[in-house]
């Protein structure tokens, strides 16, 4: 509004005569159609204003400074000329041209004009009357146009009277609720006299955008005006209305506020008369505020704050004091809402996962995907479940722990080997004394990030007792649609784990329930191969080995053979946990003759090791070195890999009892059964006797007795040495063998196939037979294993005799097609 030297220049002003003529029907886009008003287009200089419309009769301050503009100012002060008034579409044009203005203006008489020091003017201007742009007669060095005037009919009518009532009680309320607004305007609104005045009126009083006004100076007709009016008024009214409200809330939680401080000021005062300490109900007040700062989800909050407000109503020396303290300390020192930013650079990942780790492609391809498409997909994709499952030392948890520093990511991990107790995972209820969180909300409380990557190891070791079954915990922590919501016994609200990175490992995945390998990923880490080992030695566990025992300074070379005879002659592993060991070793003898003075070596040769580290500790060709008669070699898969396992079979005078050794499980002794009916229900066609098997005690022995041994995979295997038993056919040394046999003497696919290769690889096979249904594994097979080893795939048991025995006599009947 304006103030009262406005409004006292306003008075003095001479406003023009109303003119009982309107043009509401003349279409003034037709240049042509003036001819008849010639005598009213009038010609004047042009000033563009931006981010404003002048309304008639309105008095406003202009600040103006475009060199255009202050020079149209000068012209039309020197002349005696009016000033155009006309809006800018866009306020962000420097200089306008036609095509930037308005067509819809105002005719403007200059007040009072001041020169400022930067040489803009500022001065007052009033508003005449409403004029709309027919022609441009000039830009330079001003812009000048022909511009037609409009004038309205002034007289009210019924419907006239009822619009400006009806806008004057809406503009009440608006002045009521807008505090920018003074209480003088309602009272000058309600003097104007003229409906068209009005609508002007409340058009430069409220907030509202250019064009909005522009659209109230182009509306001729007073009533149409007034119900544009309207309308704006009543959603002006009904923001203010929201306004009011929020604030009317915002003020009564001040004032709530307030209260409990006066509350609690005067209950520190009742404290302090009954000798009651300020350091507790300091405390509570610390930890007030810690829960008002943190962002936590409305039920926690809810919680949080009923706990406390438990906590300040109890006397310090009260038994459940310390219980409710140490429970919200959880709350409070628990991630709700902190997180790490991950590093989505596919090639930066890449980089640090082959710096870091040999091999392992599965593994590695399966974090590059996930970093990929959360690139594209943001926080649409859940994280994924990954169990690494392979045999001790292949680098498992070390993979994990450089998969979260190429993402960014807090590492943390959490054993489970032995775990029995079902609350180790979900935690105990706060009734039992000195209960506290599971493993799972304990570990996430020391990650501090609500997406860490976190590791559970030894999975397929935990137990299960009287006390629960940890794995049928670990459900809902590792299942993506219920960990968003993870209930722990201690906390009793939901705690999100949806955006954790959650890894587990294990050895083998057999003692995994279905239902927990359902919700995993599983990945396969293979035991390594020599030329693998080789590589692995020297690319991290010398230099590891060098730095910790303090050997940058004197660094010692390991040759080649070196390296080749500590692999195979003094460890014997799937991984190279053991190498690393040996190496560690070797490094300890060099840096005690360092600290002894004496000269240490400059290369660790092979012949050097025996020295060093003793004799060797196995053979690692462990293949026989001669054909034999009743013995052939199978290939088994253990938890540390693939091995080796000769099948002896012994003939003795007897009742033919069947005799097995060596552990066996049950499975493994029903393949034994299997693979004595099949000999014998052959007998006929193999040239044994049909009376020998009830003259003959078999005993059949799997050599390492103290090692549990069970699977199906030796059932050709012991029904090979069966049948060179009876027959007297020499079994070829050279010749691994695995697969399940059948009563009808068909081959059946195993498992572990890779294991089981690497194994014969390791031990100087040459031979190796496998079922055909196992050739679809032989993509996971290195490509330098595949062409060490001969493969023979094999569907029926007579393909495996004519490949293992040195002279199988071929049987009266057709054999099956080769399957090789």
């Amino acid at each position: 509004m304006m103030d009262i030297a406005f409004q006292n220049w306003w008075a003095q002003m001479e406003w023009p005569q109303e003119i009982p003529f309107s043009l509401d029907d003349v279409d003034f886009d037709d240049v042509a159609a003036l001819s008849e008003f010639s005598d009213d287009v009038i010609e004047a200089p042009l000033l563009p204003l931006r981010d404003m419309v002048m309304f008639p009769r309105m008095v406003t301050p202009l600040f103006v400074g475009r060199d255009r503009s202050i020079e149209a100012i000068e012209v039309a002060l020197e002349t005696g000329e009016p000033l155009i008034t006309v809006a800018q579409r866009d306020v962000d044009v420097a200089e306008p041209g036609p095509e930037d203005l308005f067509t819809f203006g105002t005719e403007v008489e200059i007040g009072r004009m001041l020169r400022m020091p930067d040489g803009t003017i500022s001065m007052l201007s009033q508003g005449l009357r409403r004029l709309q742009i027919v022609e441009y007669v000039q830009l330079e060095p001003y812009i000048r146009v022909r511009a037609l005037p409009i004038y309205e009919v002034a007289d009210k009518t019924p419907l006239t009277e009822a619009l400006m009532r009806a806008v004057l009680a809406l503009f009440e309320k608006v002045v009521q609720l807008n505090r920018s607004l003074p209480q003088d305007a309602y009272v000058f609104a309600m003097n104007v006299d003229g409906p068209g005045w009005l609508a002007d009126l409340m058009a430069q009083v409220l907030d509202l955008e250019v064009t909005e006004r522009q659209e109230v100076l182009e509306t001729i007709a007073p009533a149409s005006r007034l119900q544009y009016i309207s309308v704006l008024l009543a959603k002006e009214l009904d923001v203010l209305e929201l306004e009011d409200h929020i604030h009317a809330q915002v003020q009564q939680e001040l004032d709530k506020s307030q209260r409990e401080y006066f509350l609690r000021e005067q209950m520190k005062v009742i404290q302090s008369e009954l000798g009651e300490g300020d350091v507790y109900t300091q405390e509570v007040n610390e930890l007030r505020d810690r829960i008002a700062e943190m962002e936590l989800p409305d039920e926690t909050r809810a919680r949080a704050d009923k706990e406390l407000g438990r906590l300040s109503s109890m006397p310090p020396m009260s038994p459940e004091t310390g219980m409710i303290r140490t429970y919200l300390d959880w709350l409070i020192d628990l991630p709700w809402s902190e997180t790490t930013e991950d590093n989505l650079d596919v090639g930066h990942v890449d980089q640090v996962l082959e710096s870091r780790h040999y091999g392992l492609p599965k593994a590695k391809d399966r974090i590059l995907e996930y970093i990929a498409v959360r690139r594209l997909a943001a926080d649409k994709m859940r994280s994924p479940i990954l169990c690494f499952v392979g045999p001790p030392g292949t680098g498992k948890t070390s993979l994990g722990r450089s998969i979260a520093e190429a993402l960014g990511r807090k590492f943390v991990r959490v054993s489970l080997g032995g775990v029995r107790d079902e609350a180790e995972i979900r935690g105990h209820r706060r009734t039992y004394i000195g209960s506290l969180p599971g493993r799972i909300i304990q570990t996430m409380r020391r990650a501090g990030t609500l997406n860490p990557l976190f590791m559970l190891d030894e999975v397929d070791k935990i137990g299960a007792d009287f006390r629960g079954d940890p794995a049928a915990a670990l459900l809902e922590v590792l299942d993506p649609e219920q960990n968003f919501a993870f209930s722990d016994h201690y906390l009793e609200v939901p705690y999100d784990l949806s955006k954790v990175l959650f890894i587990t490992t294990a050895n083998i995945l057999s003692p995994v329930p279905p239902a927990l390998q359902d919700r995993m990923e599983v990945i396969e880490f293979p035991g390594y191969i020599d030329e693998e080992k080789l590589e692995i030695a020297r690319r991290f566990l010398i230099p590891r080995q060098l730095e910790e025992h303090g050997l940058d300074e004197h660094p010692v070379a390991f040759t080649k053979s070196a390296l080749q005879s500590l692999i195979r002659e003094y460890t014997y592993e799937a991984g190279v946990r053991n190498l690393e060991r040996e190496i560690a070793s070797l490094c300890r003898k060099v840096a005690r003759r360092l600290a002894e003075g004496k000269s240490p070596p400059q290369r660790i040769q092979a012949n050097m090791l025996a020295k060093h580290l003793g004799p060797p500790q196995f053979i690692r060709n462990m293949a026989e070195e001669h054909d034999g008669v009743g013995i052939a070699m199978g290939v088994a898969w253990t938890e540390a890999g693939g091995d080796l396992t000769p099948v002896e079979v012994a003939l003795m005078p007897g009742k033919g009892n069947l005799l097995l050794t060596g552990r066996l499980g049950d499975i493994m002794q029903e393949s034994a059964q299997a693979a004595l009916s099949y000999t014998r229900s052959r007998s006929e066609e193999l040239g044994i006797e049909a009376g020998v098997f009830d003259q003959t005690d078999i005993h059949v022995h799997l050599p390492e007795g103290a090692i549990p041994k069970d699977g199906p995979s030796a059932g050709i295997t012991i029904a090979t040495a069966l049948i060179s038993a009876f027959t007297n056919q020499t079994v070829r040394h050279d010749v691994g063998m695995t697969g399940e046999i059948t009563l009808r003497g068909r081959v059946l696919p195993v498992g572990g196939l890779k294991e089981k290769m690497l194994a014969a690889y390791r031990a100087g096979i040459e031979t190796i037979i496998i079922p055909k249904s196992n050739k679809k594994d032989l993509d996971e097979i290195p490509r330098r294993v595949q062409r060490k080893l001969n493969i023979v795939l094999v569907e029926q048991m007579d393909k495996v005799l004519d490949v293992a025995l040195i002279s199988f006599p071929s049987p009266s009947h057709d054999a099956a097609p080769d399957a090789g």
